[in-house]
């Protein structure tokens, strides 16, 4: 016989393979049968039951139920032996625990101060919190450096917190860093610095736009061609140096800087300038820095962070929507916002800045500006909500060039008094200062006056303590439970209305049945009367009630 053929890529197994594979098969076979002898046949035995033609069958089968039925009864006995056992024990330790001295009032003290620490913990966005710890910022410092944007240093000015430092006591010195002096005009910058050095010691500053975490500038470092356009140099940087290191001789010891300001001024920016390196987190959305951070720029000088002053809200319009601490896209009142914004600047300038045609609202300005942007939502309708916000993120950012004209008078701040300027200008050499603003002048590029935008701001922007800031928010409670309570009772009342007024319809409507019933009876009455022709039963039936009418008349023949 012929052997048949393999396939491609099969192989033919020798006598030897195969043999090999057939012993271990045998082997492995006989382990399983000597393991199965140890452990026995444990595999229940199928009860092949009492056969049909056995005798006193029904009988057997009887006997086995009941002995099911006195398995589970003992079964269930058992059980509730073990469950009566288990509560004894339980009422046992409990008497136990009775006779133990109590030490609950301790233990709920601890858990409530545990509870109340979480709850402060876990409110880091809250005006409290932000309050907290500017607070602990200025504290601990023995410099603070006001932050104010250039484009509006008046604005940019808190008075509640400047006299807090002012009157702190313990030698605290307060000094205004001018920021951004790349969007204003030189001619404004220099009536600014010469308003501001009557009052306190100010330093015209420039922070650079873009620096990089530490990790990222190693691993780029060979890579990347370093860019040193204008935009991205720190000016002002030697000037602030030097007039902390000279305070730092003068107090003979190592001192700390606290950094405090509104929001979206540059704090953080300045802080990582110093540094050289993105040490603080910055970003065009307000409050990204929440609570105190310390940056050692060396041995001698430790810088801390803080988040931003919170703002009152007996402010205007105009500084709520620039300075406020939420994000321009939670405010409600946008259209307002941009109202006071365009009042308090020349249509011309805003019409020549975002290359838009003329208008004449405040809504149609945002209609026209999401057109140009090309902001618009479903169906081609412009999204005015996003203008409003671009408009303000503009304003707070560094995109738009504007400016605002010091006071005319040279008079002090209200908050201010000749003594305490003196004490905060004593240690801080003024010459210096003076020549040392001029160089970090001198080294910026400015904008054209032409091209900037002129506003007329207010004055100084009022800020919140932490006391404030917590009767604020009690009163936002109050006045939004008040205002829901108010509306639960206007729904009370109206709903009482309509159920009076059912009521009453349906009183009209009973009214109008029993009166139509009487009408009819009496009409059938005297009807059945003159039929009669009695005169008496005539007179008696029409006093009588609509009861009794309904009653048989027995002197009527109501054939």
């Amino acid at each position: 016989m012929k052997r048949p053929k393999l396939r491609k890529g099969s192989k033919r197994l020798t006598c030897h393979k195969r043999y090999k594979i057939q012993r271990k098969v045998r082997e492995h076979k006989r382990k399983l049968r000597k393991e199965a002898k140890k452990r026995g046949n444990k595999k229940p035995r199928k009860d092949p039951g009492v056969p049909s033609a056995a005798p006193f069958k029904e009988e057997v089968l009887r006997e086995a139920e009941q002995r099911k039925q006195r398995l589970e009864e003992l079964k269930q006995k058992q059980k509730l032996a073990r469950q009566k056992e288990f509560e004894k024990k339980r009422k046992l330790e409990a008497k136990k625990d009775a006779t133990k001295p109590k030490k609950e009032p301790e233990g709920k003290e601890s858990t409530v101060k545990l509870k109340t620490k979480s709850s402060k913990q876990l409110d880091k966005n809250s005006a409290k919190s932000f309050c907290r710890e500017l607070k602990k910022v200025i504290e601990a410092s023995d410099i603070v450096l006001e932050v104010l944007d250039a484009r509006d240093p008046l604005g940019c000015r808190c008075p509640q917190i400047e006299q807090i430092i002012t009157k702190s006591g313990e030698k605290k010195k307060l000094v205004l860093v001018l920021n951004k002096i790349d969007l204003v005009p030189r001619e404004n910058l220099e009536q600014w610095l010469c308003y501001l050095k009557n009052e306190l010691p100010a330093v015209a500053f420039k922070s650079s736009m873009q620096l990089q975490d530490r990790s990222t500038e190693k691993l780029t470092k060979k890579r990347r061609h370093k860019d040193m356009s204008v935009s991205n140099m720190c000016f002002g940087k030697e000037c602030l140096l030097k007039l902390l290191r000279k305070h730092c001789k003068t107090q003979e010891k190592a001192i700390k800087v606290g950094v405090i300001g509104f929001p979206n001024v540059g704090k953080s920016s300045i802080i990582n300038s110093l540094k050289e390196a993105r040490v603080c987190n910055v970003g065009p959305l307000r409050g990204v820095t929440k609570c105190m951070q310390t940056v050692h720029i060396d041995k001698q000088i430790v810088i801390l962070d803080s988040p931003s002053i919170v703002v009152s809200p007996s402010n205007s319009t105009l500084a709520l929507a620039l300075r406020s601490l939420t994000d321009v896209g939670e405010s409600r009142n946008l259209l307002d916002a941009v109202n006071a914004v365009l009042k308090h600047c020349s249509k011309q300038h805003v019409m020549l800045c975002y290359n838009i045609p003329d208008f004449r609202n405040s809504l149609e300005f945002l209609t026209l500006l999401a057109q140009k942007r090309g902001m618009l939502k479903k169906g081609g309708v412009p999204d005015t909500e996003g203008a409003a916000k671009l408009l303000l993120y503009d304003l707070t950012g560094a995109k738009i060039s504007y400016h605002s004209r010091p006071p005319m008078s040279q008079n002090l701040s209200s908050h201010l008094t000749k003594e305490t300027v003196a004490e905060m200008q004593k240690g801080f050499n003024s010459e210096e200062l003076e020549k040392d603003n001029m160089n970090t002048i001198n080294a910026v590029k400015y904008p054209n006056l032409a091209s900037s935008l002129l506003f007329q701001f207010s004055g100084m922007t009022n800020g919140a303590t932490e006391e404030t800031a917590l009767e604020e928010e009690m009163s936002e409670q109050d006045d939004l439970e008040t205002s829901e309570n108010e509306n639960d009772v206007a729904n009370d009342q109206e709903s009482a209305k309509e159920e009076a007024a059912g009521e009453e319809e349906n009183n009209i409507q009973v009214d109008n049945k029993t009166s139509n019933q009487k009408t009819k009876v009496k009409d059938t009455t005297l009807k059945r009367q003159l039929a009669g022709g009695d005169p008496n039963t005539l007179s008696f039936n029409l006093d009588k009630t609509v009861d009794e009418d309904d009653s048989y008349d027995f002197n009527i023949d109501y054939a």
